[in-house]
């Protein structure tokens, strides 16, 4: 189904009885309108909501409106990642196995992130200016001779994907494992993505597992092969820092950290930056007169990169867990209790943004928390996420003469990952 950007905005015009919404629902984050609509209802009627779950979850309350999110967000000793940062509850045991620097609070947290942080400062992301734009042309050329194409396999996830590899310094021809990888393990609850579905019968059997996915052994595997060929070696890659460098904390990672380490870099590597540049080329399409002021004034691609962000919100939310007893928003949340964060409803909050459902590329005091907010777990990749998509589009648009829809924008069937499997495309090159 090919959504409009006006259907959107009429219809979370309509209002949507609160009793019809259902965020545990995957079959409604399948159509790009019924979210929107759920949150719209969400942020009017009932901010802090109680969102019932079938077994084996037990529920969890729903955070839509911008101050709530970033209140919690920030407040990482009453509401901890350490009890999971999705949907799915586990036990001590999955903890000890799976938890990644995204389950960790406070000082080790810290210390893993330490790790990587220079890597993704601006110094060394700068340096990859170059290297970027040439890659970026590299993608475009090759895409655009096509006239008709997938952008999402031919753009939106080539490119980071090649970025990704360059970090990681593993050869191009590893690209599409990569990909595939991500799709299978981020895509748990999509049935043209999974090897197992979450929460069916035989996932049971991958309980211990990132995600319950059976590609987390491959890419265990694969990494661990590159921790081999790079301990004691002076690469500046990331897989050097992980296996040559200590914490700040003075505890070196364990073969299960590195594990969840390596996973987490080559799911988040690649999965939002895609997925943002391709609901931005969408929102252009749907939207022409923004990319006419973009073909016709470049200078204001950096500031439209942020409401790329915003609009694209490529993850729907991250869950935290409280620690005590805790009222918000006039609801009495207790110890133990899961609690959401919807960041996709708020970067449509109009306490904040202006006229939400406009993409406006000109948008000033973009406030979006697309990346987190005042948070500790600040999305560590943010500069290079934003960098390669201002790259992106700075050679993209003056290449097009004229760009349209040729065919249906199927959506992945995630509450967590805003995601667009296919776009396909028709160009007149300029």
């Amino acid at each position: 189904m090919t959504t409009t950007a006006r259907s959107v905005t009429d219809a979370v015009r309509e209002p949507l009885p609160l009793a019809d919404v259902d965020l545990a629902n995957l079959d409604h984050f399948t159509d790009g309108v019924t979210p929107w609509r759920m949150f719209h209802t969400l942020r009017h009627e009932a901010p802090v909501h109680w969102q019932p779950e079938e077994a084996p979850n037990s529920g969890f309350w729903s955070l839509t409106r911008h101050a709530d999110i970033a209140r919690v967000d920030r407040d990482a000793e009453t509401f901890t990642s350490t009890r999971f940062v999705n949907l799915e509850e586990v036990d001590d045991d999955q903890i000890k196995k799976r938890a990644s620097i995204l389950e960790l609070d406070g000082v080790r947290h810290r210390a893993l992130r330490s790790l990587l942080q220079r890597q993704f400062g601006a110094s060394v992301i700068n340096s990859y200016a170059d290297f970027l734009r040439g890659l970026t042309a590299t993608t475009l050329d090759a895409a655009l001779a096509k006239g008709t194409f997938d952008f999402v396999k031919e753009v939106s996830a080539d490119f980071p994907i090649n970025v990704l590899a360059r970090l990681l310094d593993v050869p191009p021809e590893d690209n599409q494992q990569l990909i595939d990888w991500g799709n299978r393990i981020i895509g748990n609850t999509d049935p043209d993505y999974a090897d197992v579905l979450l929460h069916s019968e035989e996932s049971e059997k991958y309980r211990d597992l990132p995600f319950r996915s059976p590609a987390s052994l491959e890419v265990f595997a694969y990494g661990r092969e590159l921790a081999r060929q790079r301990r004691g070696g002076t690469g500046t890659d990331l897989i050097s820092k992980l296996v040559n460098e200590t914490p700040r904390d003075g505890v070196p990672l364990s073969p299960q950290d590195f594990d969840n380490y390596f996973l987490l870099l080559v799911v988040a590597g690649n999965e939002t930056t895609r997925h943002t540049i391709t609901h931005s080329m969408l929102a252009l399409i749907q939207h022409p007169e923004q990319l006419a002021r973009l073909q016709e004034d470049p200078s204001l691609i950096p500031t439209a990169v942020e409401e790329f962000l915003r609009w694209a919100s490529p993850v729907y939310h991250f869950r935290r867990t409280a620690t005590r007893d805790v009222e918000l928003g006039g609801k009495r949340i207790k110890e133990g209790d899961k609690v959401v964060m919807w960041f996709a409803s708020g970067n449509r909050d109009e306490e904040v943004f202006g006229n939400p459902y406009d993409f406006d590329v000109t948008r000033q005091n973009n406030d979006h928390i697309t990346f987190g907010k005042g948070s500790p777990h600040l999305c560590l990749g943010n500069l290079l996420a934003r960098t390669e998509i201002r790259i992106m589009f700075e050679e993209l648009i003056p290449r097009l003469a004229d760009i349209k829809l040729a065919g249906d924008v199927p959506r992945v069937r995630s509450n967590f990952v805003n995601g667009i499997k296919k776009l396909p495309v028709e160009v007149t090159p300029a």
